[in-house]
Order: structure tokens, then C-alpha cells, then sequence
């Protein structure tokens, strides 16, 4: 089982977790990259981060 670091909450469900895109930036070939972290529903706590690919309307390679 998995539980929250700072809380000790299990989390078992997809809505234990909330996703939060966090400002995206331009990168080497002008295409913009969303990060992303995943927090604790109950807390807020983050308890995981990634990136994805370039962004709609991101400006993609010139």
C-alpha cells in the first residue's frame, strides 16, 4: 500500500492524487514543455513531478 509522506493517507484511488501543470517553458527548439506534480488530495503535499511533451501552441520547431 502507498501512503502520503506528510500525511500518511492511503492512496489507493486516482482521486487520491491531483495533477497541477506548472508554467511551462520554452526550450533549445522553441517548443514548450508542461511540467508537472503530483500532490496528495488530502494534504497538498507534492509527492511526484514530471514533464511532458512540447504544449499545444507552444511554438513547436522553427
Amino acid at each position: 500500500m502507498v501512503h502520503c509522506p506528510e500525511c500518511e493517507t492511503t492512496l489507493a484511488e486516482a482521486d487520491d492524487i491531483e495533477f497541477a501543470e506548472m508554467n511551462a517553458t520554452t526550450g533549445l527548439l522553441a517548443a514548450s514543455k508542461r511540467f508537472y506534480t503530483a500532490n496528495c488530495a488530502a494534504c497538498g503535499a507534492t509527492i511526484g513531478s514530471g514533464v511532458a511533451g512540447a504544449k499545444a501552441g507552444g511554438g513547436g520547431a522553427v
